[in-house]
C-alpha cells in the first residue's frame, strides 16, 4: 500500500505529461489545414498537333501536386510532384500579384500565333478564379506561365529519361543530351526533380559509359545552382 502512495505523484506526472502532449497535438492538427482545404494552382495548356496537346500542373501552397502531359486523346495520368519552397512561394506570389486571376484579362490584342489556350486557376475552399488566354504582354502572368513550363519540362524530360532507362538504354544519350540543353538554356524550374533518375543513370553500369558521364554531368550542373 505505501509502494502505491508513494508511486501516485509520478503517476500523476506521467498522467498530466500525457493530456498535455494531447493537447498540444489537436492544437497543431487543428492549425494545420487537410490537403483539399489548402490554396492551390492549376495551370493547363492546351494545343493540338503538339506534343504534348495537353499540360495540367496542379500545386498547394506547399508545393505538392501533380504533372499530367499527353494528347488530348489519351486518357489522364497524372504523376505526382513536390516541389521546392522557394518556387512554391514564386508561384503563389506571382499569383497574388496577378490578385489571384480574380476579374483579369490577360489577352492581349495584338494579333499572334496560337501559341496554346492556356489557364490560370486559383483555387482555395469554395472560392475558384480562372483566366484564360493565348498571349499576354503582363510581366506577372509571363513570368508564372514560364514556371509553368519548366515545371512541364522537367517533368516531360524526367518521363523521357525514364522511358529510355527502362525500353531503350541505346536512346539514352539523346534524351540526357536534350535534357542538359534545356538545363545550359534556363529552361528548366526545380531541375533537382530529376536528380533520382540522373542517379540511377550515373550509377548503373548497365547503360553506355557515355550516358553515365553525360548523367553525372548534369547532376553536377544541377547541384552546382
Amino acid at each position: 500500500m505505501g509502494a502505491t502512495y508513494r508511486h501516485q505523484p509520478k503517476l500523476r506526472l506521467l498522467l498530466l505529461s500525457t493530456l498535455a502532449a494531447s493537447i498540444i497535438f489537436s492544437r497543431v492538427l487543428a492549425g494545420s489545414p487537410s490537403e483539399s482545404a489548402r490554396p492551390r494552382l492549376t495551370y493547363t495548356k492546351i494545343m493540338k498537333g503538339s506534343v504534348p496537346e495537353y499540360e495540367r500542373i496542379t500545386v498547394n501552397s506547399v508545393g505538392r501536386g501533380s504533372f499530367d502531359g499527353r494528347q488530348l486523346n489519351d486518357p489522364p495520368n497524372p504523376r505526382p510532384l513536390q516541389l521546392s519552397s522557394s518556387v512554391t512561394l514564386q508561384l503563389f506570389d506571382l499569383a497574388d500579384q496577378l490578385g489571384d486571376f480574380r476579374s483579369i484579362v490577360l489577352e492581349s490584342r495584338k494579333k499572334v500565333a496560337n501559341l496554346g489556350e492556356k489557364t490560370f486557376t486559383f483555387q482555395k475552399g469554395h472560392e475558384i478564379y480562372k483566366v484564360t488566354f493565348n498571349y499576354t504582354r503582363n510581366r506577372a502572368a509571363e513570368e508564372l506561365t514560364n514556371l509553368f513550363e519548366g515545371i512541364a519540362s522537367v517533368e516531360e524530360h524526367i518521363a523521357g529519361l525514364e522511358y529510355s532507362a527502362r525500353f531503350d538504354p541505346l536512346g539514352l544519350p539523346h534524351q540526357l543530351h536534350l535534357t542538359a540543353m534545356d538545363l545550359y538554356e534556363h529552361n528548366l524550374t526545380d531541375p533537382q526533380l530529376m536528380v533520382p533518375i540522373l542517379r540511377q543513370i550515373a550509377r548503373n553500369n548497365r547503360y553506355l559509359h557515355i550516358a553515365q558521364v553525360e548523367a553525372q554531368t548534369i547532376l553536377q550542373r544541377i547541384q552546382d545552382k
